[in-house]
């Protein structure tokens, strides 16, 4: 049934009777497979992505991306500190990384100011955090394996001959 996991990947709004038809199964084993793999924790969620540069918004927000050096505790190694971290309502995500930094997160404030405070007042205060360097995103042009700029028309007039 990994092949259902590929379909919603790809576009989460198919419907099972879509799906059914596309793999040539029945709607009910389809219907089957989809709630076992949200009761089992596979399918966590359905998402849209949004083109932010697209939307503009009042309450728009920034984002950035911190490299954080960490001092692993013992008997706990990378997970207990990553989880204290990750809890912070401004952490969007938080991965483990091999290199020079342990851990890439992304987070999200309201402006510069705000996430600038997030990592000088929260974050590298904290007892295991050796490190940081922060990286403010400018501008999106893929994500998620999804393009996000729209093809231009070419505004010029066409001239044949």
């Amino acid at each position: 049934m990994k092949e259902i996991l590929e379909i919603l990947e790809k576009d989460a709004r198919l419907t099972p009777e879509e799906i059914s038809k596309t793999l040539k199964k029945s709607v009910g084993t389809v219907k089957k497979a989809i709630k076992k793999f949200e009761k089992d924790g596979v399918i966590l969620k359905y998402k849209t992505i949004i083109n932010r540069e697209l939307v503009r918004e009042e309450t728009s927000s920034v984002r950035a991306l911190i490299e954080v050096k960490i001092a692993p505790q013992r008997g706990y190694g990378f997970d207990h500190i990553a989880e204290r971290i990750y809890r912070f309502q401004e952490v969007v995500s938080c991965y483990l990384l091999s290199g020079t930094y342990d851990l890439l997160l992304v987070v999200e404030g309201r402006d510069i100011h705000a996430v600038s405070s997030f990592v000088s007042e929260r974050l590298a205060t904290l007892d295991n955090v050796r490190g940081t360097v922060t990286h403010f995103l400018l501008k999106k042009y893929k994500e998620d394996g999804d393009i996000l700029k729209r093809a231009e028309r070419d505004k010029r007039i066409a001239i044949s001959f």
